[in-house]
């Protein structure tokens, strides 16, 4: 995987080309190291030169240092010496690379010993220096010689102007393997241009990567066939990307294959040199522009009257006042200079868009893939309830997992639906749930078919990722659902997980990605051809347990894709809190567009905050232009608290970060792989995972076990925000949740790594201090944290009153009459938990009938719906729990309860009201 160690490895095989750019930098450190100690005297020339070959290999997909300075070194490096001037210009590009220098210096792409090292690291923006032009740099497939190479850099520099918005340097590469690996290997690529006449193979000894390319074979064919499918694989891999066709013949034709849509511009490579400069720094404008923020700062710098009620607005009030004038000192003057309540003089409305924030929508549409995108600033709690509103009318079925986020139950109950709620597979030991199995889905759809209600299910609604990292295969879920019932609409609860659509290797387990991928097959006349060949392998009825156990190919002739994905991007990206987004990929969404703007209406604020509105806005404008790097290390990060802690022979021993093999039975990972850390993991290994399991992990959601510390979770995460100023999301009965993110560095690793050691450091010195008596005290707390766990009780059933017509199979109830029936406190009683009472109703009767719902922080699940029948199982769950929250429950008055006889007066059809007075 991407570590230090890869650089151990034979250099000559791309397998181990799947680093990122901390993983360079460690190189060229490395290289730094050997190199003073080799103008010491203390290591042999061979040693620099193992290292050597291992950057210099490397560097052929990046623009800096270029051929002119790898020629220098290797100059240096071979004469006599030349030992001291090889390591002085080593640690010199060291330090561009690290500091990225590069990009603004040009001082620093000459070989000259003269030149200075990089010596400001600060952005400018925190130092208060002049903002730099963005840099980027340009991907050329050619087919020159490498000795060409130097050739075609130095002409795209020479088409540089001063009025230029941004610098770019070329990457020339010679074949279709080599453009790939770059792409890969290289996140500041933005743009590529591609000249017919490449081979297909690399000069490198590629297998892993000829696995990725196995669907996109273009070893066969003529130059323009190759060509574009270059430029589709590029495109699958990194769909930001700008990609330029320059051929010398038949541009016209060229213009209009089909296939084209994945290049922005086919120019006759003969004529147009400036012109395709032109267009590479247009399309990079293209993704830089942010229509609100942009028309906001504008805004921000006009003298504006205001007479509206918003007086915070141009920020007098604060400025001018002796008592909160340190509040604006806090924020600056242009937090209040870009506030307002107006929809009008260049701002736009967020609940009727039709100018820069319909333009703000639009891009963000096509970064992610969808075919509509809403902006949302009251959180993903309200997109969800935005979907749900516009999507489930009264009496709609929707199968739920009962563990997801509560806005789910919430919204079903504004809209009426009523929920089926299918189990994930319990997680016991650490007191969680993992995800919804797809047989489980597949038979909660089959019941219902089989009772004669299947067109009473509306939608799928599932959490991907889940809090604590599990992932769908969201193409196979869809897929075989949409076998069952071909118009299903999909509902995918992606709050944690919008940053995955700028990996490669996680985009295809993504709402968007795995639409996309299902369009792609719909569209392709192979699809009705395995459609009715394995209708005529499973005959004219198929028996229930053939269909559960066979992966479903859905007719494409009847399937219509809704896909429904909801993202908080204030989560994973660089949005301001409570900024969320709903993705659309609905083919039939003109049926439910106005409805759809009726829950918009009725849940967005109308008077939305214009911060949250351009966080939105620039978080997917960082996303286009830098996103692929940022998860990049996002993910190297996780990887690397993952080896450190499991690897510390001290800290391993109090703490353990979980890997796939403890999250995800056996059963759902087919492919065979453990964990990114096993000794035998590969990315080949990882990546057919990433195809084939049921369930993967998500690399950058961390479990940390601190039960064996004697750390029940919400212990240890106050711990660490109190002593330590380190701050976490969730936790459970034993564990806590830790994220790596695109705000992360290695010195934040650095920081955990170093208190983790600190704790466990005390926990040794207070075992050894104590004597037998404190050791037993601590196996005792681990014992209760880790052996002696409750049984997480699993959803029971609606109680019949709420049933309606139901069958006898399914569960799924009236949530919404219960939840308000419970509105009147006549009709409501109140028992304590321990009280002797519930005992003996849960043996005798009536049945206990919840009136609300009851969700323990943790495990941050409903335990308790409105309608549901409590269980033996539920109240012993509840009885052991030892968290402070439990949201729905007051201990002083007990359970709310809906009275029997209130419940039987519904099932008698009588109103709440006649119930009441009898």
């Amino acid at each position: 995987m991407a570590t230090r160690d890869a650089a151990t490895t034979d250099g000559s095989r791309i397998d181990h080309f799947f680093s990122t750019p901390a993983a360079r930098a460690d190189r060229w450190r490395d290289l730094a190291g050997v190199a003073q100690r080799w103008s010491a005297g203390q290591v042999a020339r061979t040693a620099v030169e193992a290292a050597f070959r291992q950057v210099e290999l490397h560097e052929e997909f990046h623009a800096y240092p270029g051929s002119r300075l790898v020629a220098a070194l290797r100059e240096k490096l071979a004469g006599d010496g030349g030992a001291a001037a090889f390591a002085a210009l080593v640690r010199r590009v060291s330090s561009a690379i690290i500091s990225r220098a590069y990009k603004h210096d040009d001082g620093l792409w000459e070989a000259t010993e003269d030149a200075p090292e990089p010596a400001d690291r600060l952005p400018p923006t925190l130092g208060h220096g002049q903002a730099r032009r963005p840099y980027f740099e340009l991907l050329v497939v050619s087919p020159v010689s490498a000795a060409r190479w130097p050739a075609i850099s130095a002409e795209m520099r020479r088409l540089r102007r001063p009025e230029d918005p941004y610098a770019y340097e070329a990457v020339p590469v010679g074949s279709f393997e080599d453009a790939i690996c770059a792409a890969v290997l290289n996140p500041d690529i933005a743009a590529v241009a591609i000249y017919e006449g490449f081979p297909y193979q690399s000069r490198h000894d590629a297998p892993l990567l000829r696995q990725i390319l196995q669907s996109h074979d273009g070893a066969a064919g003529d130059e323009a066939e190759t060509a574009i499918l270059l430029a589709d694989a590029l495109k699958r891999i990194r769909p930001e990307l700008d990609i330029y066709l320059l051929s010398d013949r038949r541009v016209e034709k060229l213009a209009g294959d089909p296939r084209s849509n994945c290049i922005r511009r086919i120019f006759y490579e003969v004529e147009e040199p400036l012109e395709l400069h032109l267009a590479i720094l247009e399309g990079v404008r293209d993704r830089h522009q942010t229509p609100f923020f942009d028309n906001l700062k504008t805004y921000a710098q006009r003298p504006i009257g205001t007479f509206h009620a918003l007086p915070i607005a141009r920020g007098k009030s604060v400025f001018k006042s002796d008592w909160i004038r340190d509040m604006g000192e806090f924020y600056g003057i242009n937090l209040f200079l870009a506030e307002s309540s107006a929809t009008t003089g260049g701002l736009d409305s967020l609940l009727e868009p039709t100018g820069n924030i319909k333009k703000a929508q639009e891009l963000a549409a096509r970064a992610f893939g969808a075919d509509y995108v809403f902006f949302v600033t009251n959180g993903t709690s309200t997109s969800n309830k935005m979907v749900h509103q516009a999507l489930v009318q009264p009496g709609d079925i929707v199968i739920l997992d009962r563990n997801c986020h509560k806005s789910h139950h919430y919204g079903l109950v504004l809209a009426g639906g009523q929920p089926l709620y299918v189990e994930a597979y319990p997680m016991t030991a650490y007191s969680m749930y993992g995800a919804v199995p797809l047989r489980t889905i597949k038979q909660a759809l089959l019941d219902l078919r089989d009772e004669g209600r299947l067109d009473r299910v509306r939608m799928v609604d599932l959490t991907n990722c889940t809090f604590d990292g599990h992932v769908y295969n969201t193409r196979r879920v869809m897929e075989e659902c949409l076998a069952i019932k071909p118009d299903v609409v999909f509902l995918w609860d992606e709050a944690w997980f919008g940053f995955a659509h700028w990996s490669p290797f996680l985009r295809p387990r993504t709402a968007m990605g795995a639409a996309a991928d299902i369009q792609r097959w719909l569209r392709d006349p192979a699809s009705v051809a395995a459609y009715e060949k394995q209708r005529a392998e499973l005959g004219e009825s198929p028996s229930r347990e053939t269909l559960l156990k066979t992966r479903l190919i859905p007719d494409p002739r009847r399937v219509r894709l809704r896909v429904y994905q909801t993202n908080s991007t204030h989560k994973s990206m660089s949005a301001i809190r409570q900024g969320s987004m709903v993705l659309v990929k609905d083919v039939d969404f003109a049926t439910v567009e106005a409805q759809f703007h009726e829950a918009i209406f009725t849940h967005a604020s109308t008077s939305p905050n214009q911060q949250l509105i351009a966080g939105l806005d620039v978080a997917r404008r960082q996303m286009e232009l830098e996103g692929y790097g940022l998860v990049m290390n996002a993910i190297e990060i996780a990887l690397a608290i993952r080896a450190e802690v499991n690897g510390h022979p001290l800290i391993s021993k109090y703490f353990r970060v979980l890997g796939a093999d403890d999250m995800v039975p056996a059963e759902y990972r087919a492919s065979g792989f453990n964990d990114y850390l096993a000794p035998d993991t590969t990315w080949a290994t990882a990546l057919r995972s990433l195809r084939e399991d049921e369930f993967c992990l998500d690399p950058t959601r961390m479990t940390l076990v601190c039960g064996t510390a004697a750390f029940d979770g919400t212990q240890f995460k106050g711990l660490l925000a109190s002593d330590y100023s380190i701050q976490i999301n969730k936790t459970s009965r034993n564990s806590v949740l830790l994220q790596s993110n695109i705000n992360n560095t290695r010195s934040d690793v650095a920081h955990l790594i170093r208190v983790l050691l600190e704790i466990s450091q005390k926990i040794e010195d207070r075992l050894a201090r104590g004597g037998e008596a404190e050791r037993e005290a601590f196996a005792k707390r681990v014992r209760s944290l880790m052996t002696d766990v409750p049984d997480l009780p699993n959803f029971s059933r609606f109680h019949d009153a709420f049933r309606g017509d139901a069958g006898d199979r399914t569960t799924e109830g009236d949530m919404r009459s219960a939840f308000y029936g419970a509105y009147r406190p006549e009709l409501c009683e109140y028992i304590p938990l321990a009280s002797a009472e519930i005992d003996r109703r849960l043996k005798e009767g009536p049945e206990l009938v919840s009136a609300n719902f009851v969700i323990p922080y943790p495990p941050g699940f409903p335990i308790m719906v409105p309608g549901q029948v409590i269980t033996r199982e539920t109240i012993d769950f509840m009885r052991k729990l030892d968290v402070k929250e439990i949201h729905g429950y007051e201990s002083a008055k007990g359970l709310k309860l809906l009275k029997p006889d209130a419940i039987s007066a519904r099932a008698r059809g009588t109103t709440p009201q006649r119930a009441a007075a009898e």
